[in-house]
């Protein structure tokens, strides 16, 4: 994966420039930096970052220089690349399982925050954390819609076992406090208020008065041009609703946006390899590239095609089914997309909000996956 020095105009200049025969990311970091000042600003509480959705070192660098203070962490890999580069920040460690030989690196290491959903993992961090000044988040889930796919399909306890465990935690001298996810790319704000209310039931069902609650991820991108998240709204229903369920017993909050952040900081361009029978748009990129993501969570639909002049198609658009480059027949973009009708060999799809998992999940299945990153001033074409 290649980083270009040179800072560039925009991805048109780019293109007219370069002709690249690879994918490529540009990244801006003002738009970035303006989104975590926004979750700085706007979040009643403390921002961590979901390093999973882009460990990229220029991203870390980045949000630290913008304020961010704390990263949720999930391995001992993402551990050292946060103290190597932000080494006084915050470490979440939100993974629910994790083996013993990783709970030791996240001691050694000096994390102070922990999430939980089971009882059998729950006496594992009882057993090898020391208790003074660490905190233990019992993870819950709820049957809330609203979210692109469901992420308490694999973790979170029920309310009446998350009582349980948080007063176990409570017995065992750690900070007791609560965790939920609502989902990701969660479009509804409503959701959060389920879980926070929620979260006020199970501290009065163990009797313990939690310290935290880690409001989760969830936080949405603009990958639909119809649908503008509306951040802020979340903003003020989250801080509504805890004053209202937790009332003088309200704990701090804590939120761990990812794409939120980066989500729209990235825009990817891909090579059109042919148009066959002007029916069919093959790629030279994926979903075992930068676009992975796309068949889980749905396709982006802020996309323009340019030729390698960096002139965009401004025609009627048709109906297209985009393939990528490999030799697999699931290597196909989720239902069809609108496109410039005159698309042509050559020409480059150009996606927005593209910085979500990209380059966390770029494979070089079938020899293909080079990916380039560019910096631009700015993303517009």
């Amino acid at each position: 994966m290649g980083l270009s020095k040179t800072i560039w105009t925009n991805p048109t200049e780019y293109i007219r420039t370069v002709r690249p025969e690879n994918p490529v990311l540009f990244f801006s970091p003002a738009v970035l930096q303006a989104a975590a000042r926004r979750f700085i600003d706007g979040f009643p509480g403390m921002v961590t970052y979901a390093v999973k959705t882009n460990p990229s070192e220029v991203v870390i660098e980045n949000l630290s220089a913008a304020g961010i203070r704390g990263f949720d962490v999930a391995s001992p890999n993402e551990m050292r690349l946060i103290r190597r580069l932000a080494p006084d920040a915050a470490m979440h460690y939100n993974n629910p399982v994790r083996a013993r030989a990783e709970i030791a690196v996240a001691v050694e290491m000096g994390v102070k925050s922990y999430s939980v959903d089971s009882a059998s993992e729950l006496e594992k961090l009882i057993e090898m954390v020391p208790a003074e000044g660490c905190e233990i988040s019992v993870r819950f889930k709820l049957p809330v819609a609203g979210a692109a796919y469901n992420f308490g399909a694999k973790f979170g306890a029920t309310v009446e076992l998350s009582a349980q465990l948080l007063k176990r935690v409570n017995e065992a001298g750690f900070i007791p406090s609560l965790t939920f996810h609502p989902g990701t790319q969660c479009t509804d704000p409503h959701a959060w208020e389920a879980y926070i209310r929620a979260a006020a039931e199970i501290s009065a069902l163990a009797g313990v008065a939690i310290a935290r609650l880690n409001v989760g991820g969830g936080f949405p991108n603009h990958r639909l041009q119809a649908v503008v998240p509306q951040i802020e709204d979340t903003f003020a229903l989250i801080d509504r609703v805890a004053s209202e369920a937790f009332g003088d017993m309200r704990p701090m909050l804590v939120c761990e946006p990812g794409r939120a952040l980066c989500g729209d900081a990235f825009t990817h361009i891909a090579k059109v390899k042919a148009v066959r029978d002007d029916e069919h748009v093959f790629l030279n990129d994926g979903v075992y590239g930068a676009l992975a993501e796309l068949p889980l969570v749905g396709v982006i639909d802020r996309i323009e095609v340019v030729n390698g002049a960096g002139e965009k198609r401004g025609g009627p658009l048709a109906s297209r089914i985009v393939f990528g480059p490999t030799c697999d027949s699931v290597d196909r973009l989720p239902g069809e997309l609108m496109l410039a009708e005159d698309i042509a060999e050559g020409d480059y799809l150009v996606i927005h909000g593209m910085g979500a998992y990209s380059l966390a999940t770029n494979t070089r299945f079938n020899g293909f996956g080079e990916l380039t990153i560019a910096t631009v001033l700015s993303l517009k074409v």
